[in-house]
């Protein structure tokens, strides 16, 4: 059986994958708009495409150099 394809990662996995602290994306995310906020309130988290974690490191890395 098929495991689901995930389309959106959250935020905290998303930083353990890109090798960041959240506070660093959170800050990239609101620097580029990358990024979507789901939820109401104070339950509301920070999701990202894998595409828009692709764009993340390769700002990293022009960042770098």
């Amino acid at each position: 059986m098929k495991t689901p394809e995930r389309k959106y990662v959250e935020q905290g996995r998303a930083a353990a994958l890109l090798g960041i602290p959240e506070p660093t994306l959170c800050q990239i995310s609101k620097e580029t708009g990358l990024g979507h906020k789901e939820g109401n309130g104070a339950h509301e988290q920070m999701y990202f495409t894998y595409e828009e974690l692709r764009r993340i490191c390769l700002l990293a890395v022009q960042r770098v150099h």
